[in-house]
């Protein structure tokens, strides 16, 4: 027998704004400086760029913990500092060409990306959390050397480290990008002395 799944229909981001505005007592979105448009249900699949490029004020924009499966681009957002788009469906970085001006953060956790691509825009970019997707090559991580002010990453639970320790996988991303300050939850610093004990005992 066949069995039949009914599926709600996904929340559409012009729904999920209006929701917003809803719980936030009437404020408007388009004055908003933080929006968090996170476990939508049913969860949004898709972003919609009238919708979003309406947020213009947005400096902190949360998307997580929907069913995301593509990044879209954002022109009017130009104040974007945080874009949070963990625990989605994400297979690919994309977008980011107009937000790359003024974007400081990435959350893109637990996700299905494979490639470290499309982060060349983020020229401002300082701290990306892209643990948990499927980057199964550390020479990925040498594309993050477009990412002059990047201090913060964090890539613990893609293939790469599977079967590894922690601080081996964090020491091989510090030895291709040395002016990282902080790697998987580690600060670079700490990270050094624990190798230094390793190497002297």
């Amino acid at each position: 027998s066949t069995r039949c799944i009914v599926q709600m229909k996904a929340t559409t981001c012009t729904k999920a704004i209006q929701n917003w505005e809803l719980a936030h007592q009437g404020e408007s979105a388009q004055e908003a400086e933080i929006i968090k448009l996170n476990f939508q249900n049913p969860p949004i699949e898709k972003l919609e760029s009238n919708a979003l490029n309406s947020l213009t004020k947005c400096r902190q924009l949360s998307l997580s913990t929907n069913c995301i499966e593509k990044m879209i681009n954002l022109p009017n957002l130009r104040n974007l500092e945080i874009l949070s788009l963990g625990r989605n469906n994400i297979k690919k970085i994309q977008g980011l060409e107009e937000v790359g001006q003024s974007l400081k953060q990435l959350w893109i956790s637990y996700n299905l990306i494979e490639k470290l691509d499309g982060l060349q825009p983020c020229v401002k970019l300082q701290v990306l959390y892209i643990s948990a997707n499927r980057i199964a090559k550390f020479d990925e991580v040498d594309k993050l050397k477009e990412n002059p002010e990047l201090e913060t990453v964090s890539l613990v639970g893609n293939i790469m480290y599977d079967g590894k320790d922690k601080d081996t996988c964090s020491a091989i991303v510090y030895k291709k990008i040395p002016s990282l300050k902080n790697i998987d939850g580690s600060l670079v610093v700490e990270l050094l002395k624990r190798a230094k004990v390793d190497a002297d005992a």
